[in-house]
Order: structure tokens, then sequence, then C-alpha cells
């Protein structure tokens, strides 16, 4: 499938007057946002970071997401084809290409990691919801089927699924909470995936359900990186977390990470703010029912928009740094994944069937429930 340079028109008016009802943008700032991303694919469907920039898994899903949403199914499709054609013999993918104009596609971080990986399942059930295709669904089973097997290859005895693995199969030596979280909303995926094409994989239930009760009930069995924002609220945008323990991871983070007025920090202590960290924050707040938090947020990173091609610049330093520099745009790039994190966070808020059953949760499988011995666990 080659793609023009102009997205199809067809369904994007639709999109558009549903995503701009929540207020946060007009119907004109949302097609240029679309179209932005849809500016940025190339012709064998890869979505880079921006024009010259690299391309990884699970950026490049989530701006096709964004494309569905808005209105350009064919443009999405194309995004997961090239996923497929794309794929490692094992399943995996690299963890970084080349962008380059004649559409080459060079892994530039030979890494493999399962995070990246697992992703597909969560892209291919948007699309399926979206567009209802069940010969699309048919065609990605291959491809989802063999990602979800590698990253499970990956997974340890507590639930926990190590971050990647190289190219001599030497597995990283620790998991990440972040991931995982996201691996788990996969996994979810997956198995719905499976279920919808008629192929039972009781193997992927216990997995799920071992990684949902590891996110849920044992944090030691993860790295420390609590300075990052994405460690304190993935565990509830991943749906491993819900009602009140979502809510009350919500509350003890909060102050630490958001900036009223500018968004969310990426890591303390820098006064950095950046717009997928917020937008993907607002998608959790959602989550939990905190929709006017959420639709703030995304009101107030507008500051990080150009409204020259719609697109979102990934960071602001607000505050001048130790050796004196003001506070500025930082970096220099306006990348795809920042834009798709928005428009699917404004689906979410009006309520878009596809995307509130991918980010809500509610009919995606869970897994097979996990007894538990440790002292610990059984109190809780």
């Amino acid at each position: 499938m080659t793609l023009g340079s102009a997205p199809a028109a067809e369904g994007l008016t639709a999109a558009v007057a549903l995503l701009a009802g929540e207020g946060v943008l007009s119907a004109g700032q949302v097609r240029a946002t679309a179209e932005g991303i849809a500016a940025l694919q190339r012709p064998d469907g890869a979505i880079p970071w921006f024009h010259g920039g690299h391309l990884d898994p699970w950026d490049h899903i989530e701006a096709a997401m964004a494309l569905d949403v808005a209105g350009l199914p064919e443009r999405a499709l194309a995004a997961y084809r090239w996923l497929a054609a794309s794929q490692n013999a094992d399943g995996s993918w690299y963890a970084a290409y080349a962008d380059a104009p004649e559409g080459v596609t060079e892994p530039t971080n030979r890494l493999r990691e399962t995070n990246f990986t697992a992703y597909i399942a969560v892209g291919v059930w948007h699309h399926f919801l979206v567009t209802g295709d069940e010969e699309f669904l048919a065609e990605m089973w291959p491809p989802v089927r063999r990602a979800t097997d590698f990253v499970l290859r990956l997974q340890t005895p507590g639930g926990e699924i190590v971050w990647c693995e190289d190219e001599e199969e030497r597995q990283a030596d620790e998991a990440l909470l972040t991931g995982c979280s996201s691996m788990y909303q996969a996994l979810r995926c997956a198995l719905a995936v499976a279920e919808q094409v008629g192929h039972g994989r009781p193997d992927w239930e216990l997995a799920c359900g071992r990684l949902g009760h590891a996110l849920a009930g044992h944090p030691e069995r993860f790295a420390d990186k609590g300075t990052y924002s994405m460690d304190w609220y993935y565990p509830v945008l991943g749906t491993a977390l819900r009602g009140a323990a979502a809510e009350q991871r919500i509350a003890e983070g909060w102050d630490t990470f958001v900036v009223p007025g500018l968004g969310v920090r990426c890591v303390t202590p820098n006064a950095w703010v950046t717009g997928g960290e917020t937008c993907e924050l607002a998608l959790a707040l959602w989550a939990i029912g905190d929709v006017e938090r959420a639709r703030t947020l995304l009101r107030d990173i507008q500051h990080l928009r150009d409204d020259a091609d719609g697109m979102y610049w990934t960071g602001r330093v607000f505050e001048a740094d130790k050796d004196g520099n003001p506070p500025a745009i930082w970096p220099q790039e306006k990348t795809a994944w920042t834009a798709g994190a928005l428009l699917l966070a404004l689906a979410v808020l009006a309520e878009d069937k596809a995307t509130v059953a991918v980010f809500g949760g509610d009919g995606l499988p869970e897994g097979l429930p996990v007894e538990c011995s440790v002292a610990e666990c059984v109190a809780a």
C-alpha cells in the first residue's frame, strides 16, 4: 500500500467535529493537527517522530491510533501494514529505525524492547474497533501472535517482563513499571484479538493475570524509576489500577509532577514539562472519572502548539537553568506522537467508542486470577 501526499477527506470532517466538541481546540485546529501527523507519514506507511528523525514502533502506533480517531483509517491501515512488513523473524521490532526519504528502513538501535513490541496489539484492536474490519484482524493476527509470544518469552516467574533483549538474546536484568503497565494493556488487547479471531490462548491469559498481579501488588519487582512521571500514572493509564487504588496513586503524585497552568514534568526535579506526558495523564484522569482536570491539562499544554502546522513541541523548560539559560522550548522537535497523544485524549473525552474501550479497559479480558502467598499481598 503506497500513500499519496494528501490525506483522504472521507471521515475526516465528522471526526474533527467530534474532537473539537470538547472545547479544547477548534475544528480547524483539530484538522490541522490530524493533517500534520499525516504529512509525516512516509509512502510505505511508517510514521517517524518528525521528518529526518528516527521512528520507533511504539510511537509509530500511537500516531497511527491518532490517525484513526481523526477519521483517516486508510492512513492507519498503512501504518499497521508497515509494522507487519518490518517485523523481525522472532516477532520483535528493533528499538529505533532511521527515517529516510526513500523509505528505507534501517535500524539504528538493535535492542528489541518488549514494550515497543507488545503495543501492536493495542493499535490493531483499536483499528478493528474503529473499522469493524474482520479481514484486517485476520491479516494482523500472525504479527500480533508472534509479537506477544516474543514478549512473554521474557516474562519472569514473578509476572514482570524484562524490558529488552539484544541480538545475542541477552536479556535485561530488570523490569520497568511504565513498560510493564503498557504491556498489561497490550496483553489484554492481544487476548481480545485472539478471542475475536477464534484462537484461544490460555497461556496468554495466565501471563496477563500474573503481570497484572505484579503491577497491583508487588512494586518491589520493578526498577526504581520514581522520579519519572510515567512511573506515577502509567499503572492507571495501562488499566492495571482502577477505583480507589488508582485515585490514591494519582493524588499521591499530583503535587510532585503537575505544574499548574503548564502541564506535567517529565522527570523531577527538572523544570521541564512535556506534551506527551501531559496528554497521557489526561487519559489516566479520564479513566478514573476526573474529566475536568483532564480537560484542564489539555488546555494547559496548548503553549506547546505551533499554529503554523498544528503540531506540538515535545516540551518546554519553564525556568532558567543552573547556567543561566532562559526558559525555552526544548528540544527543538515537534513529534508525531505528542500530537497523537493529544488527539487520543480528546477522543476519550468525546466518548469515541473504540478509544474508550482500549483505554477504559471495560470489556477487555483481564487474564486468569493469581493466588499469592506473599504475606503483604495476602494482607491486602
